[in-house]
C-alpha cells in the first residue's frame, strides 16, 4: 500500500488530484494549509508528498527544507510560479519534480509514479544491517552514526557481497564485477587488499571478521552478526 499527502489549499483541485492519484492501491491524505500537513506527515506513513509552493499560512517550499532534515521522502511541488528561479530553488531544496499550473491531472499521475518508481530504486540500494548503514544510492555509508569513507572499488566490492549475502563468491567472480572491463589484466593481490581495507573499515576486529568471511580455497561470503545469511 503506498500513501500520498496532497496539500494544495484549493480546494477542488486537492480533490481533483485526489481522484486521480487515489487507484491501484494508492491511498490519499489531503491537507489544505501547512499545519495540517505537518501533522499528517508527522503521524508517518508518507510515502511521497504532492506540495504547493504559496500556501495560506507558509511556503511549500520553508516545508520541503524541514523536511529535507532528516528525510528523503519523495516531494513534488506544484506551483502557478514558471519563473526559473523558483523552479531552481524547489530542486536545490530537494524537490524531485516541479509542475506549473495549469496542468493535465493524467501528466501528473505519471510524473508521480515515476517519482515513486525511482525512490523504490533508492530504497533497494540502501540497506541497514546491524549498526551500520549502507546507502549505495547516494554513496553515503555509516557504522554507529560515523561516516565511512569508501573508495569506489570498496563500494563495488561491497555491494557485490551484500547483495549476494550467504553465497560463495569466488575470487574470479568479484574480480570480473569489480574491475569489469580490466578484470582480465588485475592482479590477485588487488582483490586480497581491497578486502583488507574493507575490513579495516567496517569491521569491529579486521582480523577475526563478523561480516566478510574467508572460505578457503574458494572465495568469500558475507555474513552478518545475527547469524542470519
Amino acid at each position: 500500500m503506498t500513501t500520498l499527502l496532497v496539500v494544495e489549499d484549493d480546494v477542488s483541485l486537492n480533490k481533483g488530484i485526489a481522484l486521480t492519484l487515489a487507484k491501484d492501491g494508492v491511498t490519499i491524505k489531503q491537507a489544505y494549509d501547512l499545519a495540517a500537513a505537518e501533522r499528517l506527515f508527522a503521524a508517518g506513513g508518507i510515502d511521497l508528498i504532492v506540495l504547493d509552493v504559496n500556501l495560506p499560512d507558509g511556503s511549500g517550499f520553508d516545508f520541503c527544507e524541514k523536511i529535507r532534515r532528516h528525510s528523503r521522502l519523495p516531494i513534488i511541488f506544484l506551483t502557478a510560479n514558471d519563473l526559473e528561479t523558483d523552479i531552481v530553488t524547489g530542486f536545490e531544496l530537494g524537490g524531485d519534480d516541479y509542475i506549473t499550473k495549469p496542468f493535465s491531472l493524467m501528466v501528473l499521475r505519471a510524473r508521480v509514479m515515476a517519482v515513486l518508481r525511482r525512490s523504490v530504486s533508492h530504497v533497494e540500494d540502501k540497506i541497514a544491517i546491524d549498526g551500520m548503514t549502507l546507502d549505495f544510492g547516494k554513496m553515503e555509508f555509516e557504522k554507529e552514526g560515523g561516516k565511512i569513507a569508501l573508495s569506489k572499488t570498496e563500494q563495488k566490492l561491497l555491494k557485490a557481497l551484500v547483495m549476494n549475502k550467504g553465497t560463495i563468491l569466488t575470487r574470479e567472480q568479484l574480480i570480473n564485477q569489480i574491475w569489469t572491463v580490466d578484470a582480465e589484466f588485475v592482479d590477485e593481490n588487488a582483490l586480497t587488499v581491497t578486502i583488507k581495507r574493507l575490513r579495516a573499515k567496517i569491521e569491529d576486529e579486521p582480523s577475526s571478521p563478523t561480516y566478510i568471511k574467508t572460505v578457503y580455497g574458494l572465495g568469500y561470503r558475507w555474513s552478518e552478526r545475527n547469524g542470519h545469511e
